[in-house]
C-alpha cells in the first residue's frame, strides 16, 4: 500500500472525512460519524441551502442594517444640529463616537458565550430590545454627559449582534459558503450608510414638529424599527440546524451531516474550557486581531465621519445627507461581488488584501484631490468606501473557517471582533474638527498607512497557512497518527486544512 493510501486509511480510522486526506482516492469513503458517507446528494444540499438562506440571511441582514444605522446615525445627527443644540464641543463629539466601542468591546466575548448557552433567538431578541430603547432615548439627551452615557450603553447592547451573527453563520454553512453569506449580511452596513443618509435627509425636514429638533427625530425614528423587529426575531430566528423548526427531520440530519463532513476532525460542539483556553495560545487569532483592527479603524472612522467629509465638499446640510448615499451604494455592490468571488474560488487572503489596497489607494486619492473639483473628490471617496467595505466579508469568513470546534470558534470570533472593534474607538478620534479646513488630510493619511500594513500582514499570514497545509500533506502515516493523538485538537488536528 502506498504512503498516500496509508495516510488515507489513517484519516478514515481517525474519523476524518475523505476530503481532508491529502488526496482524494477512489475508495469507499465510509467513516465513523455514525457510518455516514462523505458523499451527499448535491440536489438535496442545494435545496436545503436555499431554504436556509431564505430563513436566515434576510433576517440577520435587516438586523445588522438596523444595528449599523443606529451606531453611525450620530454623524447625520451632527449635521442636523446636534452639536449646537446640546452645546457639544468638537472634543466631546469625538469622545461620544469612541465611547460606544468601549462598551462594545467589553461585552463581546461574554455575549457570544451567553449566545451559545441561551441560543441565538433569545439572546439576540434581548440585545435588540435593549439597544432599540436606548437609541430612542437618546432623543432626550440635553448635554454631553447624557450623550456619552447613552452611547456607552448603546455599544454594550449592540455588542451581541455582530459577533453573534458571524458565529451563527459559521454554524449553519460550510466553510466554502460563508464568505458570500457574510458579504450579504455585512453589505447592509453600506446600505445603512446609503439608506441612513436618504432617511436623515427626509427626517431632518421634520425639524420643529412636536417641538423636537431634526436630530431628535433621527434618533427616535431610526430606533423604532429595532424595537418592532424584536417580535419577528423571537418567533422567526432559528437557533441551530438540529433544532430548526422550519426544517423537517431529514433536512435537519442533512444539515448536520454536511457540516460534520466539512469540519473534518474539528467537530466538537459542547462547551469546553479547553477550547476556550486554546483561543489565547493560537497565533492565528492574534494575527487576525491585528489585521482586523488595522482595517476596522478606517472602516469605522469613514462610517462615522463620511457626512462630515461630504459636507467639506461645500454641500449644504440637507444636501450632504443625500450625497452620502451614492458612495455607499457602489461600495455595497463591490462588497457582494468580492464575497461571491471569495466563495467561488475558495480563497480568502487575496480577497481580503486586494480591496484593502484599493481602500488605501482611495485615501491617497482623497489627499491628492483635496483641492480638485468636487467630482474628483467624490470619486476618490467612492473608491475609498468600496475598498474599505469590500475587504470585510473575506476577513470575517477567514477566521471562522479556519478555527475548529464550536467553543473555540465562538470565543475566537468574539475575541477577534472585540479587539478589532477597538478600532472603532480609535476611529472616533482620527478626524478632528480643526482638520476639516485642510480636507482631513491627516486622517486620510493615518487610514492609508493602516490599510497598507493590514494588506501586508494578510499576505504574510496566507503564506504561513499555505506552508502549514503543505507540511500536513507531506506527513508520513506515523507522523500523522502521532499528531492526531489527544482530545479536542480542533483545527490543530493534522487532518484539518486551512483556507488561505
Amino acid at each position: 500500500m502506498s504512503v498516500t493510501d496509508s495516510k488515507y486509511r489513517v484519516a478514515l480510522e481517525g474519523k476524518i472525512p475523505a476530503e481532508y486526506a491529502s488526496e482524494k482516492l477512489d475508495v469507499d469513503a465510509e467513516h465513523a460519524y455514525g457510518g455516514t458517507s462523505t458523499e451527499v446528494d448535491p440536489v438535496a444540499v442545494g435545496k436545503l441551502r436555499r431554504k436556509i438562506d431564505f430563513h436566515l440571511i434576510p433576517l440577520i441582514a435587516v438586523l445588522y442594517l438596523c444595528s449599523f444605522l443606529d451606531r453611525v446615525n450620530i454623524g447625520n445627527a451632527k449635521v442636523a444640529g446636534l452639536e449646537h443644540d446640546i452645546a457639544l464641543t468638537p472634543v466631546e463629539y469625538n469622545w461620544a463616537l469612541s465611547i460606544f466601542f468601549v462598551g462594545y468591546v467589553l461585552f463581546e466575548i461574554p455575549s457570544n458565550i451567553l449566545l451559545k448557552k441561551m441560543g441565538p433567538r433569545k439572546w439576540i431578541t434581548i440585545v435588540m430590545l435593549a439597544w432599540g430603547v436606548i437609541m430612542m432615548a437618546m432623543a432626550a439627551v440635553t448635554n454631553a454627559a447624557g450623550l456619552l452615557a447613552a452611547r456607552f450603553f448603546l455599544g454594550l447592547a449592540e455588542s451581541g449582534l455582530f459577533p453573534g451573527s458571524v458565529y451563527l453563520i459559521s454554524l449553519w454553512y460550510t466553510r466554502g459558503e460563508q464568505a458570500l453569506r457574510n458579504g450579504l449580511f455585512f453589505s447592509t452596513a453600506t446600505m445603512a450608510g446609503a439608506f441612513g443618509g436618504v432617511l436623515a435627509y427626509g427626517i431632518a425636514q421634520m425639524d420643529g414638529i412636536q417641538g423636537l429638533h431634526g436630530w431628535q427625530w433621527i434618533f427616535i425614528l431610526e430606533g423604532l424599527p429595532t424595537v418592532l423587529l424584536t417580535v419577528v426575531v423571537w418567533f422567526y430566528l432559528p437557533d441551530f440546524p438540529s433544532t430548526a423548526p422550519f426544517l423537517n427531520q431529514q433536512e435537519k440530519d442533512l444539515a448536520v451531516r454536511r457540516l460534520i463532513i466539512d469540519a473534518g476532525p474539528a467537530t466538537q460542539t459542547e462547551f469546553s474550557w479547553k477550547q476556550f483556553r486554546a483561543v489565547f495560545v493560537d497565533w492565528k487569532v492574534y494575527m487576525h486581531m491585528i489585521t482586523y483592527i488595522l482595517s476596522a479603524t478606517p472602516l469605522y472612522s469613514l462610517s462615522l465621519f463620511l457626512p462630515s467629509i461630504v459636507q467639506g465638499f461645500k454641500f449644504n446640510a440637507i444636501t450632504t445627507q443625500a450625497m452620502t448615499a451614492p458612495a455607499y451604494v457602489i461600495a455595497c455592490v463591490f462588497t457582494i461581488l468580492f464575497a461571491f468571488s471569495s466563495d467561488r474560488f475558495r480563497e480568502r487572503g487575496i480577497h481580503y488584501a486586494f480591496p484593502t489596497l484599493v481602500g488605501c489607494l482611495g485615501y491617497i486619492l482623497l489627499i491628492v484631490t483635496k483641492d480638485s473639483p468636487v467630482v474628483n473628490r467624490y470619486v476618490s471617496l467612492t473608491v475609498t468606501a468600496s475598498g474599505v467595505f469590500a475587504s470585510v466579508p473575506a476577513m470575517l469568513s477567514w477566521f471562522t473557517t479556519n478555527i475548529g470546534g464550536h467553543t473555540k470558534r465562538g470565543v475566537a470570533t468574539a475575541a477577534i471582533i472585540s479587539f478589532g472593534n477597538i478600532g472603532g474607538a480609535i476611529g472616533g478620534q482620527i478626524y478632528r474638527a480643526e482638520d476639516a479646513k485642510n480636507g482631513f488630510v491627516r486622517g486620510h493619511m493615518i487610514c492609508a498607512v493602516m490599510m497598507a500594513i493590514s494588506a501586508l500582514l494578510t499576505l504574510t499570514m496566507k503564506y504561513f497557512l499555505i506552508r502549514e497545509n503543505k507540511r500536513r500533506d507531506n506527513l508520513t502515516p506515523e507522523e500523522f497518527e502521532r499528531e492526531a493523538q489527544g482530545e479536542e485538537l480542533c483545527d490543530n488536528h493534522p487532518g484539518f486544512r486551512y483556507y488561505s
